[in-house]
């Protein structure tokens, strides 16, 4: 108990990035025992136990959910907690941050490349963060492993967020980095028909969305990397209920995104701009889809890559029962987390490949 009590202080008082790797190395019954000395509330028995002993801690200091009434003030500390947990970033050959000259208005971006001198796929890559917090510096070292370990490019996008920017707006920005991509194909070397989409709980959203809205048009993506998207702000299913507290989403996130994102802006929570639930699901691009088991949003994505696959079209589902949402910006901290995401790009290339 001494001992715990002794790792216990140092978890707490370290700073974030040098705990979470401390914890990490910890066998799995001291992060259980470490989650139990803390006063873990919630029965998760399946959940990851780097996880559980990583969310103890934080509810421990106070810290629940990473979305509250000060956007602002949401948007630095969501900033401030990636920057910390940041230590050595995955090298790439080549990163470089481009402004994107757009009708909707000029957004910036990080173009990441693994091998510049080759040809090859582009991912354009919309970061998540519930529409109102996160940036291309959040999601940095996902892109990092995202486009080594799938031997693709990658074009981060800084979308405009809510709640000062709606749906209309959010979605014509990120569908036309999308368009702007294809125009520049030449000039990026991107192999021939080899643009996809990707991104994480909003921006799977995004993803999903404008892969909807494109499937007729000559920039419409080949493929679609959905990880643990939202994609139904009307329903509430039975994961909401299992794991609305304790976690890195939370109720009363999910709460905060509908008002910034969709009340506020008075769009309907079944309109297909911000629910691709409700959408048609004829002819869409290939799409691979991720859930984390411990997660609000696993069944709604669940459900989504169902009807996928029930509409005819290509479709790979991967669910990792002992994650919860998030556990892609874990990675510089959780081996296991980085050995998924490593897992979940090889598998989307091969997937992609497969489908084309």
């Amino acid at each position: 108990m001494v001992d715990l009590n002794k790792k216990l202080q140092q978890l707490l008082e370290n700073g974030q990035g040098t705990a979470g790797r401390a914890l990490d190395r910890m066998p799995s019954i001291v992060q259980e025992s470490l989650a139990k000395l803390l006063g873990y509330p919630h029965q998760y028995p399946e959940l990851d136990s780097f996880t559980k002993a990583l969310m103890a801690a934080q509810l421990k200091q106070g810290k629940s959910g990473f979305i509250g009434g000060n956007v602002e003030l949401s948007r630095r500390l969501f900033e401030e907690q990636i920057q910390s947990i940041t230590h050595k970033s995955t090298p790439i050959h080549f990163v470089e941050d481009i402004r994107l000259p757009l009708q909707s208005g000029s957004v910036f971006a990080r173009h990441y490349h693994p091998a510049p001198n080759k040809k090859l796929p582009m991912v354009v890559f919309y970061h998540g963060g519930g529409f109102v917090v996160g940036s291309i510096n959040t999601h940095d070292e996902f892109c990092r492993l995202f486009a080594v370990n799938a031997k693709v490019q990658v074009l981060s996008i800084d979308y405009p967020l809510a709640p000062e920017y709606g749906p209309k707006h959010v979605i014509q920005s990120c569908e036309d980095a999308l368009a702007w991509v294809y125009q520049n194909r030449r000039q990026f070397k991107i192999l021939k028909n080899r643009i996809a989409v990707a991104g994480d709980s909003a921006g799977g959203n995004i993803s999903a969305v404008v892969a909807q809205r494109t499937a007729n048009t000559s920039y419409a993506p080949q493929a679609q990397f959905l990880i643990y998207p939202a994609v139904d702000f009307k329903s509430r299913h039975p994961s909401f209920f299992a794991y609305k507290n304790g976690l890195v989403l939370t109720e009363t996130d999910i709460d905060y995104v509908t008002e910034y994102y969709a009340t506020e802006h008075k769009v309907a929570l079944d309109d297909p701009i911000i629910s691709p639930i409700y959408a048609n699901f004829k002819k869409l691009a290939p799409a691979f889809v991720v859930t984390a088991g411990h997660d609000v949003l696993h069944d709604e994505g669940k459900i989504y890559a169902n009807q996928l696959r029930q509409a005819g079209n290509k479709m790979l589902y991967r669910d990792y029962e002992d994650q919860t949402h998030g556990f892609i910006n874990l990675t510089l901290v959780s081996r296991k987390a980085k050995k998924i995401v490593i897992e979940m790009s090889k598998d989307f290339r091969k997937f992609w490949d497969k489908a084309s």
